[in-house]
């Protein structure tokens, strides 16, 4: 019956190719036969099914993806916080991360929207006396409509209210950064999209593929790794950083939307 099947699958593409359909050539040839697959939480293997490979039985990450997270906070009289100018501020970072795995400030000596490279390096280092950090997740779920999409999707954004150094009268604490590194397994097709106000920076193998630096509004990128595979030096099937910062530095709103097809963070089942 197999053989039987696979005949008639043949027919019928041969069929379609005369009437003008674009049809591919089958990516195996032996029905049953069964080759090595992974992903980025271990191996398997998967069969060949009617001239594809398909069924990988390699573990796969889970259906919610928490990715974890270090939030610093500032106060609001941080020279980089609360007063500076409003607006886009494009280039407040070098290319590509430091050695140390942090974003290398760009100004020279200032921005628009920076007061100098020694006020921007506590943004995502732990200074005493300069700010405080906490642990937090980001958790991106899927949903039944749209099962591969996963997002995160926080229209107030204010996840420290309350705590560290505080409100400081004002209704939310707004003042703080967020720091996001976690490798992941580019297997091509993915997108990634962000929506919000602050700063927000997404460097992939290190290079930076988002720029949205700035004290503004609600702003928005996508990034689709395929059209960028060469110049972020990425391919299929290996396993490269990721990294997000991000910041809230001005009252009186914040709002943080990430959305992404990538699949393959490395949070694998225990």
């Amino acid at each position: 019956m197999i053989v039987m099947a696979t005949i008639v699958r043949g027919l019928l593409l041969a069929l379609l190719a005369g009437c003008g359909a674009r049809t591919e050539l089958p990516v195996c040839q032996v029905e049953g036969q069964t080759r090595e697959c992974e992903t980025i939480c271990g191996k398997g293997l998967e069969t060949c099914v009617f001239g594809h490979w398909e069924g990988c039985t390699a573990p796969r990450p889970s259906t919610t993806l928490p990715l974890a997270a270090t939030i610093r906070d500032f106060s609001a009289t941080h020279p980089d916080f609360e007063e500076p100018a409003i607006g886009l501020d494009l280039g407040i970072v070098q290319t590509n991360l430091g050695s140390d795995g942090k974003p290398v400030y760009a100004g020279s000596p200032t921005t628009p929207t920076t007061s100098g490279q020694a006020n921007f390096d506590p943004w995502y280092r732990d200074v005493s006396g300069i700010n405080a950090a906490t642990s937090f997740t980001i958790e991106l779920a899927s949903g039944p409509g749209a099962p591969n999409l996963y997002q995160f999707n926080a229209p107030d954004f204010f996840p420290i209210d309350g705590q560290l150094l505080g409100n400081e009268g004002n209704p939310h604490n707004f003042h703080f950064t967020l720091e996001m590194q976690i490798p992941f397994r580019y297997v091509g097709g993915e997108s990634l999209t962000f929506r919000g106000d602050d700063d927000l920076w997404v460097f992939i193998n290190d290079r930076l593929a988002i720029d949205l630096g700035g004290v503004h509004a609600t702003e928005s990128r996508t990034i689709l790794l395929d059209e960028q595979a060469d110049s972020l030096g990425i391919t299929k099937g290996e396993v490269f950083p990721f990294a997000l910062f991000f910041a809230e530095r001005h009252t009186s709103g914040s709002n943080f939307h990430l959305e992404t097809t990538i699949a393959e963070f490395d949070i694998c089942p225990k």
